[in-house]
């Protein structure tokens, strides 16, 4: 069943979540705004999917007593290490609501918009990294490493966050959403690295250089602002753009504090240290 949802606000959009008695939804730490009192809030270090007891106590079957604790104590030590890799929360905040229904309210952390997916188990969404606010417990979030030439080149687009199963997951972004579909022009759409929010399994993800090694290659490169590289995305299928890059964010930011590092080239004369 679908989760019972509703975004309000126009800059800064926050997700208001309805809970049935006794459904949960969890969100990245950090991503909890408000909550009615009869919403219980507990955090863990593991997914919805993992870290539960097996049926009939922690001795039913091959996967109790010590050996299905130490197996379920890796899984979260590998589960966890995954997101430290990638810089992702190590907890989930879940929350249930208890004797009646519930409410719960999540945000994101920068100014833009917030959307809600609806999986139906046959695709996978594939979001950049701390898109992800929260979800039903029927989804599964899980992280997804680039290839290594890909995601040298590609900045942003090295760790992807996956979701995966049935049900409702609420992601964020910066700036404004445009949905697009690349079988709408050819196929294939170039984008900047810093402006892919999503995009649903099928479409194939990657990153080209910006020209050739020519004087035009290279004044793209110096003066356009883009860097070396473009992100490509292909196939038919939804693809979620923000119209605001967090590295844009960061130098209007400076340049309005006058700590402006950009300087008036830009793209790979940056001097920007993170």
């Amino acid at each position: 069943m679908t989760l019972q949802q509703e975004i309000v606000g126009n800059a800064m959009q926050m997700a208001v979540v309805s809970l049935r008695p006794g459904q949960t939804v969890y969100c990245e730490a950090g991503k909890f705004l408000f909550k009615t009192t009869n919403v219980t809030m507990e955090t863990r270090l593991t997914g919805p999917s993992n870290g539960q007891q097996p049926q009939g106590g922690p001795s039913a079957g091959a996967g109790g007593g010590m050996g299905g604790m130490l197996r379920q104590a890796m899984g979260t030590a590998m589960q966890v290490g995954q997101r430290v890799l990638a810089g992702e929360s190590i907890a989930f905040q879940y929350f249930t609501s208890q004797g009646g229904e519930g409410t719960v309210g999540f945000a994101g952390v920068l100014p833009g918009e917030m959307r809600a997916l609806e999986l139906d188990g046959t695709r996978a969404w594939f979001a950049e990294k701390d898109a992800f606010v929260a979800a039903e417990s029927t989804v599964d979030f899980g992280i997804a490493f680039q290839g290594g030439r890909t995601g040298m080149k590609g900045g942003e687009g090295f760790v992807l966050e996956r979701f995966t199963g049935h049900g409702t997951v609420i992601i964020a972004g910066a700036g404004n959403f445009i949905d697009l579909n690349p079988a709408d022009f050819g196929g294939r759409i170039e984008v900047d690295t810093g402006c892919v929010v999503a995009f649903e399994e099928g479409i194939q993800y990657g990153v080209q250089r910006v020209g050739g090694l020519n004087r035009q290659g290279l004044m793209n490169a110096v003066f356009g602002g883009e860097g070396l590289s473009l992100a490509t995305l292909e196939g038919n299928g939804r693809v979620i753009l923000q119209s605001l890059t967090i590295e844009s964010l960061a130098n209007a930011l400076k340049k309005a504090q006058g700590g402006d590092k950009q300087g008036p080239t830009g793209g790979m004369f940056s001097t920007n240290a993170g």
